[in-house]
């Protein structure tokens, strides 16, 4: 078993990027789904964040710390963040800022503002576009016929699933703010994704730098903030069952398990592929509030999720290059 869990985390075992994708793709969703039936949270975002980090700090910086102390023993310059960082200062600042504190600061702010059904689309529907834009500027990556009409169908697709809401997207109110939150988030996580390939990083100690950059830069600023009356909380007059449900949800799933299985996909499917299958979840959240919410199911979501499926079964496959040609 131990011998099982070492080859799935390097990366070496044969399964490991299908069931890391399985894993991805499936709390994705349940994240959508979730946002979606709890529409009106006693929590705000920020609070949400709180519960994020601090449920995911709980389980990886004890763990970081005490891995990081032991590697010390041979070679003290590994690490950083006092330990509670297996990265360098720089590598945990920039992929801590992109891939944990600024995704959850945009994610959950736009959830204040716009529907969860712009999430569901604007979030991982276009994670395929920026990531294929950053690979080609940071990695050198290029676009090639048969991904250029698999990007074009995921996105179709997800606009097709939830085209009814973003059409009221710009007609008043607040609305527009959430969306280009969920942009920015977006193109925020992209950004971490390529990252995490042009530098390798392993899953574990990069979703353990993400985390230790994210408690040791926002709860500090969020415990200021709150203190002198600059931010509102309803953290103290909240049910401590919906604190702990987050912090447990969204800490130990969406950032513990998702960020390491998410990891785990670009080691082998890269940042472009990894992304494309991520963007299953826009249509199977739809199917699922069909089956759990009781939500309408519209021949929009049934032709955007095929969109979606055509358009990964082409963007996935490598592209094998052409034979030489025999010279005289």
């Amino acid at each position: 078993m131990q011998s099982f869990m070492k080859q799935l985390l390097s990366g070496s075992s044969r399964h490991t990027g299908w069931l890391a994708a399985v894993v991805t793709v499936c709390i994705w969703t349940a994240f959508i789904v979730i946002a979606r039936a709890s529409a009106r949270h006693a929590l705000l975002p920020l609070d949400i964040t709180w519960a994020r980090i601090m449920g995911a700090s709980v389980i990886l910086l004890p763990w970081c710390w005490w891995s990081v102390h032991k590697q010390r023993q041979t070679d003290p310059s590994i690490g950083s963040f006092g330990g509670f960082s297996p990265l360098p200062w720089r590598l945990t600042v920039v992929t801590g800022f992109f891939g944990g504190l600024c995704y959850a600061l945009l994610v959950y702010s736009g959830f204040f503002f716009a529907p969860a059904a712009h999430g569901s689309v604007l979030m991982p529907g276009s994670l395929p576009l920026w990531t294929s834009l950053l690979a080609v500027y940071l990695l050198g990556e290029r676009l090639h016929g048969l991904r250029l009409l698999s990007l074009a169908m995921i996105v179709g697709g997800d606009l097709l699933v939830g085209g009814s809401s973003l059409l009221h997207a710009f007609e008043g109110g607040t609305v527009w703010i959430g969306d280009l939150l969920f942009i920015a988030g977006s193109l925020s996580w992209s950004t971490y994704s390529v990252l995490s390939r042009r530098y390798q990083l392993q899953p574990v100690p990069a979703t353990m730098a993400i985390t230790c950059f994210a408690f040791f830069t926002f709860m500090p600023a969020y415990a200021v903030l709150c203190m002198t009356g600059v931010l509102d909380t309803h953290l103290l007059s909240a049910p401590w069952t919906e604190v702990l449900w987050h912090a447990v949800f969204q800490g130990g799933g969406s950032v513990v398990l998702s960020g390491i299985s998410f990891t785990l996909m670009i080691r082998a499917y890269g940042p472009v592929r990894s992304t494309m299958i991520t963007s299953l979840v826009p249509g199977l959240s739809a199917l699922g509030a069909v089956l759990l919410l009781d939500e309408p199911l519209s021949w929009q979501v049934m032709l955007g999720l095929s969109l979606v499926t055509l358009g990964i079964v082409f963007g996935v496959q490598r592209v094998r290059p052409a034979p030489l040609k025999a010279t005289a």
